[in-house]
């Protein structure tokens, strides 16, 4: 059985045969697709060995959502979750929306927005505390959850099929050698291996490569979506409250928006979200998210108030046009490593937990009828006809829309298209999004500078502070996780070309340029890497790769 790793080179050849165990299935991602997927199997057919790994210290360490949860999923799953003491407890009970300008801002009205746009019978929640209970949920029907192991190899069988997976090594020092405390990753082999990695997970694009998966797809779009938790004062708390906001502080070129949730013990959830399409390599999305909180609109509700926690993370959006293949011999996507978010309502935790039921229904079926380690054909030709598949194609032409024409007349033009797709057509047909977000950057020569305001401590933060509050911790020694494949490149593009976007786009100050004796050099801070992947996706030339650090690293997110 063969392993296949980027870093397998690095390794000395004199190393210690793997264990291995064996499964049924195999499942890469604790998220909600992934449990989804888990509960799912042991539902239909209890005596199925079920594994779930997650990289992070454990179940909804690094996950990260706004979340309005639209139910449909978990009505599905678990129709009695309603009765339980479950951590969805906050119904929305007032939708706005609103386009912002520098000193104001208009609400419109909820009857202009598209039926498919309301969130009135969604609930707001922690999407890592859901992840957490659901974990519960698998494990008592038996479901096996290793937190902590990082899922670092894929194992292929003779014939080249999906095998499973092989977890990361521990205990390897900078020098890519054994350490003292070297323990091997463990093989974990599995007749059918299920991939719920999220956003840009490392394994998932190993697939995407060896199998072509994106071939005759729209290349896949992404945004980066940066969240804070905050308890603010009770008087300026209002549970049930969802508000939505397009325009400033962007510019009319740059697609983005906002989010503010009420919900739980005067809890407020806030976040931002740049289109990594972006134009300028000047733009920072970490400060458009400090500066949008300074709105006259906004500023007032955190007054008072304490900011708790902070995470960032890419978001898939390329929505119905940009979804891979989903099988291979072997296994098969789910959730938003397939691409499956609803980018016009912010919404993917539903689709997830469709598409690992889905998944698991078809994967049950095979193994009843003694099939192993083959294509699941049928879960691939599925998807489009389900409720997934509906959901995401009502919206398939917000995005190249909004990127057209920019964010005026492109939700404008959005909004139509999915007003004339409830009736059942379209007046665009589908659209392709052109050019990958890596290859949208402008050089700085052609490009405007951004003054962003300084932090002051109480409403708008710093980055490193911000970090803080994540619980962001990487074993020390470790070898570098983020990889750049050719620093003369780096220098002569990235820095000289683009004036280091690195520096700016990194959410959680990663990235340097530091002039030493007059040359600029390319430091790498890779113990503040919350993992959002986007340095691995907007870097212009593609010269960085986020692969997983030794397992347990990185966020630790409580309730994010």
């Amino acid at each position: 059985m063969d392993a296949l790793s980027p870093d397998a080179e690095a390794m000395p050849a004199e190393l210690p045969v793997r264990e291995a165990m064996e499964f049924d299935a195999v499942i890469v991602g604790a998220g909600p697709a992934g449990l989804a997927a888990a509960i799912r199997l042991k539902q239909i057919r209890p005596e199925i060995s079920v594994v779930v790994v997650e990289k992070g210290s454990e179940v909804g360490a690094h996950i990260l959502s706004g979340a309005v949860m639209d139910p449909i999923g978990l009505d599905r799953l678990l129709p009695g979750w309603r009765d339980e003491d479950s951590p969805i407890k906050t119904q929305v009970k007032d939708d706005r929306f609103y386009w912002l300008s520098s000193s104001g801002g208009m609400r419109l009205p909820n009857v202009m927005m598209p039926p498919l746009m309301s969130n009135h019978g969604n609930y707001i929640a922690s999407l890592g505390e859901v992840c957490r209970w659901l974990a519960a949920k698998a494990e008592a029907l038996g479901v096996e959850i290793y937190p902590g192991f990082a899922a670092a190899e894929l194992l292929y069988d003779g014939k080249g099929a999906v095998a499973g997976i092989v977890t990361g090594d521990m205990g390897i020092g900078k020098d890519g050698k054994p350490t003292a405390s070297f323990t091997r990753g463990m093989e974990l082999r599995a007749k059918y291996t299920l991939f719920a990695e999220g956003a840009r997970g490392n394994l998932t694009k190993l697939l995407l490569d060896r199998y072509a998966l994106g071939a005759e797809r729209e290349p896949q779009k992404f945004g980066i979506g940066l969240k804070e938790l905050w308890q603010v004062a009770p008087e300026k708390h209002h549970p049930g409250l969802v508000q939505h906001s397009f325009g400033w502080p962007l510019d009319g070129h740059t697609g983005g928006g906002s989010f503010l949730y009420h919900y739980g013990d005067n809890l407020v959830s806030v976040g931002f979200v740049v289109h990594l399409n972006y134009q300028n390599p000047y733009l920072s999305p970490f400060e458009e998210f400090q500066r949008f909180k300074t709105h006259p609109l906004i500023r007032d509700i955190f007054a008072g108030g304490k900011r708790v926690s902070y995470g960032a993370r890419a978001l898939t959006e390329g929505g119905y046009q940009s979804v891979p293949k989903l099988s291979f011999p072997g296994g098969a996507l789910v959730g938003c490593a397939a691409g499956f978010m609803n980018l016009p309502r912010i919404k993917g935790s539903h689709n997830a937990m469709l598409s690992g039921i889905l998944a698991a229904e078809h994967v049950a079926a095979a193994l009843a009828a003694g099939r192993s380690n083959d294509e699941l054909a049928d879960y691939e030709q599925a998807w489009r006809s389900s409720d997934i598949g509906r959901d995401l194609w009502k919206v398939r032409n917000a995005k190249p829309l909004w990127s057209k024409f920019g964010t005026l007349i492109g939700i404008t033009l959005g909004g139509l298209d999915m007003w004339t797709n409830t009736l059942g057509f379209s007046l665009f047909g589908t659209l392709s999004h052109g050019k990958p977000d890596y290859a949208s950057l402008k050089p700085a020569a052609e490009s405007q500078p951004i003054a962003y305001p300084k932090p002051d401590g109480t409403l708008t933060f710093d980055r490193l502070s911000s970090v803080f509050i994540s619980n962001t911790n990487h074993e020390e020694g470790q070898p570098a996780h983020l990889i750049v494949h050719d620093m003369a490149l780096q220098k002569s593009s990235e820095h000289d070309i683009y004036d280091g976007p690195s520096t700016r786009y990194c959410p959680a100050g990663v990235y340097e340029w530091v002039e030493e004796g007059g040359v600029p050099r390319f430091v790498i801070n890779a113990q503040n890497c919350v993992h959002c992947k986007t340095c691995d996706i907007k870097d212009p030339n593609r010269n960085i790769t986020w692969v997983p650090p030794e397992g347990g690293g990185g966020p630790n997110y409580p309730n994010m």
